[in-house]
């Protein structure tokens, strides 16, 4: 028999949670299947999904510290990690066996105010004295202190008959074991969860005894946003028994992508100068806090953010790579204005998946890193509901014969594709053109220069007013747009440049000029009405079963910069070893920007501006770098659908 800790879930005293998740749709209660055994519950299945017929108030609340495969912190134990489970009551005394809904996190805990690396550079890129500013009290995408059960699968999930499951991840809250921000160990920790829940790991309850999950079916599925919707992807690459499904949102495919660009230091947007080592000790909440300090400075060492190359440490922590081994059900979802997170993440595990024909399915939405549900309720729980009834319980519910990937407009409407980018994308090459103009046709050549201020001034206001000569950006626009022109994929970026000056960097905007209210990364909750999609629990506060909706936040203004992409010109032949830059010494620059699905008004123009330092994202030299570019042989690639 299982041991809980009591019959009744009880929320214990502490902080209101900050939920990074929200969700939504009423159904409809039923009674217990006809034709259950005699004191064996059953789930109800009607319409082709599991019904809500169990109870949330009356939920079994377990804890358990499930023994790991590794040992990080090197104390001669293998590292655990502490995981709290809400099931049915019937799974403790009714035989019911039920599949599980896992959110593992560095999070549960809260943080630590950590500064962040200085990202002002002189003139032999090293750091200003003093250029450190401090970590944000909170990340993205967390989901509050381990004192309370956070989201909505608890409300909606547990009475269709799933067990909802919060794991603490190595090094954080009640786990051992040491955090290294995206480290083989922190991915064997999430996995070893799910090898308890099918009886191939060993976990015990508060009090030390043994205990087993007597009560799972032993399939799971993994769901999250930020860090907690990058480890559903990195348990599944391991190709773990019984994990099903994942919902990876505006998750890490490669932590090189998060924190490297094309063999260049840039950060995640909103925290310059944060990297692995900052991350790390950010979530390094378990009790003791000492045992793992070689650990973090090992990770400060090893990430290097003198050169930014590709190297062993990078590779541990791509998961992509490993693709091929997963065996679950892949439900990407991620934010079209996601600069935390960049949209490479998913765009790249997206093509992995086909690669490797993984079942998948695609959500774009267009706020930035955020939650998704609120702003589409009732279609976001039933395509997630459908996924885990499908992959878990093996429901017949037709998910699979829906087009794959749901697209939100810009207008906020939402077109569903078979694919993406959208069938029939061709490639658009336009030309740099002396007259600042982009066009297909080449125009005479000529060398065209810039001095570099993204030291002191931010991209967004060397974009403005493309006409106006500006010393400290080369800008390219289109005429006004006949027809509007929908960008679906990734842009590329093919010029002839030197640099001479500090900044090995060059960096490429994509903008589309005209003045238009346009989605931002933010959204704002409308507190007139809240939709009660699952069961609440009277007596705990908080837990009401029900949400408000969010709208997109938007700004009108002459312009938006729509994509980004970012080149350390040492890296122009391999993002693993730097080569020389000789100073005014022309060489061919190709680098990609962030996949995007966008569409440019008629009338709007298109531009591109080309600059060096970026402001927000990567080391900032020195000002002064002059930046050559061959106007009539540079060109800028376009993936565009129909």
């Amino acid at each position: 028999m299982v041991r809980s800790t009591g019959t009744r879930a009880r929320r214990p005293r502490g902080p209101a949670v900050v939920c990074a998740l929200a969700a939504v749709l009423a159904a409809s209660t039923s009674a217990y299947a006809a034709e259950q055994r005699p004191h064996r519950a059953e789930l109800r299945i009607s319409g082709h999904e599991t019904q809500p017929v169990f109870s949330r108030a009356d939920a079994v609340l377990q804890q358990v510290d499930v023994q790991t495969e590794v040992d990080s912190d090197g104390d001669g134990e293998r590292d655990t990690v502490r995981m709290r489970i809400l099931r049915p009551k019937e799974t403790e005394a009714a035989g019911l066996k039920v599949a599980t809904i896992i959110e593992a996190s560095p999070y549960w805990a809260g943080g630590n105010d950590v500064p962040n690396h200085a990202v002002d550079l002189d003139e032999d890129g090293l750091p200003v004295a003093g250029a450190f500013r401090q970590l944000g009290a909170r990340k993205p995408g967390l989901t509050g202190p381990a004192v309370a059960w956070s989201g909505y699968y608890d409300n909606y999930f547990l009475p269709r008959g799933y067990a909802v499951a919060q794991v603490d991840s190595l090094g954080t809250g009640g786990s051992t074991g040491c955090p290294t921000s995206g480290g083989r160990n922190e991915t064997l920790g999430a996995k070893a969860a799910i090898d308890w829940l099918g009886g191939r790991a060993k976990g015990w309850d508060p009090d030390g005894n043994p205990v087993r999950a007597d009560w799972s079916t032993g399939n799971a599925a993994m769901m999250g946003i930020s860090y907690n919707g990058t480890l559903p992807t990195a348990v599944a690459t391991t190709g773990v028994k019984g994990l099903k499904a994942i919902v990876p949102i505006s998750g890490i495919s490669s932590w090189y992508d998060y924190y490297r660009a094309n063999g260049g230091v840039v950060a995640p947007g909103t925290f310059q100068g944060e990297d692995t080592d900052v991350l790390a000790r950010y979530v390094y909440s378990r009790a003791d806090q000492d045992i793992c300090k070689p650990v973090l400075d090992a990770l400060e060492r090893d990430q290097d953010r003198v050169t930014g190359d590709w190297s062993p440490y990078w590779r541990e922590r791509d998961y992509l790579k490993d693709v091929r081994r997963i065996k679950a059900g892949v439900f990407v979802v991620h934010g079209l204005n996601d600069w935390n997170v960049k949209t490479k993440n998913a765009g790249q595990l997206w093509e992995a998946l086909k690669k490797h024909h993984v079942p998948r399915k695609l959500w774009l939405h267009q706020a930035g890193h955020a939650n998704p549900m609120p702003l589409r309720m009732e279609e976001w729980l039933r395509q997630v509901h459908h996924w885990f009834d499908h992959w878990l319980y093996g429901i017949r519910n037709g998910v699979l014969d829906e087009p794959r990937v749901d697209v939100e407009q810009a207008d906020f409407t939402w077109r569903r594709q078979p694919d993406w980018p959208a069938p029939g994308t061709q490639d658009l090459t336009l030309r740099l053109r002396a007259d600042g103009t982009l066009g297909r046709a080449a125009g005479p050549r000529q060398v065209q220069s810039l001095v570099d201020a993204g030291r002191t001034v931010p991209a967004e206001q060397l974009v403005t007013v493309p006409d106006t000569p500006n010393p400290n950006r080369l800008a390219y626009t289109t005429g006004p747009l006949e027809r509007d022109l929908r960008l679906n994929g990734v842009p590329e970026i093919d010029v002839r440049s030197s640099l001479s000056g500090t900044s090995p960097y060059v960096t490429a905007l994509l903008v589309d000029y005209g003045r238009a209210t346009r989605a931002t990364s933010g959204t704002v909750t409308d507190t007139s009405r809240q939709v009660c999609y699952g069961e609440g629990v009277p007596d705990l506060p908080g837990e009401t079963g029900c949400a408000y909706r969010t709208r997109h936040a938007t700004e009108t203004a002459d312009f938006k910069i729509v994509t980004r992409g970012w080149l350390d010109a040492r890296n122009r032949r391999s993002y693993d070893r730097q080569s020389r830059v000789v100073e005014g010494r022309e060489y061919r620059l190709r680098w990609d920007m962030q996949p995007e699905d966008y569409v440019f008004e008629a009338g709007h123009r298109l531009g591109v501006v080309l600059i060096s330092t970026d402001y927000d994202y990567t080391l900032r030299y020195p000002a002064g770098t002059r930046m050559t570019v061959r106007a009539g042989d540079a060109t800028l690639r376009l993936p565009t659908a129909p």
